[in-house]
């Protein structure tokens, strides 16, 4: 039942769209991704504790904006200005949590390609590639959000243990794991479980509602592929979810990808990433603090 209502979906899509020549919208998405525990350092008190916990919980609440037409999106944060501190410019006022999902992305749905402005430690690149393919598989449930009525889709993808979060969790964790060591605590070793190969061991399923009212293959940021816009997506520890739309008015936004930085492809940039967070997380350990964290947009 569920492939007949997406094969029924996906034709109505195709039709649509190929009479829509000057079809636009524009969606915002909200997003909230759970935080884990937040311990720091021996010597930190819990106010400081307190108000990085705090700091972390709004830096993981944002807003982008989807500008799409027919074929192609592009989808970027709001930039929010932080309130001014007010601890004197104390260690808490100098923490910054960085994402990265902070670049404009560029997605081109006929081409099934994607553009996307990443900074890495002060340097800007341009990542290109393949838009990731979804094995989308239809629910029987339907709800609505806002005005729309949208339809249950899911997929089973791998984690992305190259992200920022993904690789500052493990320098958590092996700095909790030596400071046990220092206290004379007995510390199990276990394997990276990003390295190993367990069947499904490192994927996690995601939920999309999508409306076909607006038949638009496309959603927030690396999400698409089904035969509406993607109003609302939950994964493991994110939701986003859209907020509002607007459907052709009369302020067009020219939807072009990003051409600045060097090229790189996204496996290279990942295994790039990985590379300059551990030699961070070594200088770390080696109680040279001055190595900073990723600059700017936190790509």
């Amino acid at each position: 039942m569920g492939k007949l209502i997406f094969s029924i979906l996906a034709v109505v899509l195709f039709v649509y769209t190929s009479n829509a020549q000057e079809f636009q919208g524009q969606a915002i998405y909200q997003t909230k991704t759970t935080l884990g525990e937040f311990r720091g350092r021996p010597d930190m008190s819990e106010a400081d504790k307190k108000r990085i916990m705090e700091r972390m919980k709004k830096a993981s609440e944002k807003t982008f904006e989807l500008n799409f037409d027919k074929s192609a999106a592009t989808y970027i944060k709001e930039e929010v200005l932080d309130a001014p501190s007010t601890d004197g410019g104390g260690r808490g006022g100098r923490f910054r949590f960085s994402s990265g999902d902070d670049g404009k992305l560029y997605k081109n749905i006929q081409e099934k390609s994607y553009a996307k402005e990443a900074e890495m430690f002060g340097k800007v690149f341009l990542i290109k590639d393949e838009l990731p393919t979804f094995n989308w598989v239809m629910g029987t449930e339907t709800k609505k959000i806002g005005n729309y009525t949208c339809y249950q889709a899911t997929a089973v993808i791998p984690k992305d243990t190259a992200s920022i979060e993904s690789q500052f969790d493990k320098m958590r964790k092996e700095r909790d794991r030596e400071r046990s060591k220092e206290r004379g605590e007995e510390v199990e070793e276990k394997p990276d479980a990003d390295a190993l190969n367990t069947d499904g061991a490192n994927d996690e399923i995601i939920t999309a509602w999508f409306t076909p009212e607006i038949p638009i293959s496309n959603g927030p940021g690396e999400y698409w592929g089904l035969p509406g816009l993607i109003l609302e997506v939950t994964s493991e520890k994110t939701v986003i979810l859209c907020t509002k739309i607007v459907l052709n008015s009369d302020e067009k936004v020219a939807i072009v990808a990003p051409k600045k930085g060097k090229e790189i492809n996204q496996a290279d940039y990942d295994e790039l990433l990985v590379k300059k967070m551990k030699e961070m997380s070594e200088r770390f350990r080696g109680g040279n603090r001055g190595g900073g964290r990723p600059g700017g947009r936190g790509n």
